[in-house]
């Protein structure tokens, strides 16, 4: 399993706003170029978003869906990457006196992704946590100036 955890300088709720918003995936998920609705309602269980994967001329598509939502504490997902499987990824998001300790917890479920699962993939996806942890602090720490006027008025 790959854990890792970051303080994020904001409260739980702004936190939550971000990861609540299924349409603002790609601002912080690695590897995402977007996202959009699928179906029901972001984040509620079983709500689904269609995301795309690109690398240069190449893309794909895959899905994920909400198996567990504890607004503004819990969220975890299912990634469903086709060929490559399915991964768990859970997201905790803690009071850490003004802030939140939000801690990313991975693992391949089905398909390929699973079976192949070692501590070398464990080591990778620690890599890639630690970037998407850093552009999800980034995206809640530094909003648009637009959305700060609207939280300050």
């Amino acid at each position: 399993m790959a854990v890792r955890h970051r303080l994020i300088e904001a409260p739980v709720e702004d936190v939550w706003a971000v990861l609540a918003d299924g349409t603002r995936y790609a601002e912080w998920v690695v590897g995402t170029a977007d996202s959009y609705p699928r179906e029901g309602q972001w984040p509620e269980i079983g709500a689904r978003i269609t995301y795309t994967v690109r690398l240069g001329r190449w893309s794909a598509s895959g899905t994920t869906v909400v198996r567990r939502s504890e607004p503004p504490r819990v969220l975890e997902l299912e990634a469903d990457s086709g060929p490559l499987g399915t991964a768990r990824i859970a997201v905790e998001v803690r009071p850490w006196g003004e802030h939140a300790l939000v801690v990313i917890d991975e693992h391949p479920l089905r398909g390929p992704g699973g079976t192949l699962h070692n501590t070398a993939v464990d080591a990778v996806i620690q890599l890639r946590h630690r970037t998407m942890l850093a552009r999800l602090a980034d995206v809640v720490e530094n909003p648009p100036r637009h959305t700060r006027a609207r939280r300050a008025a």
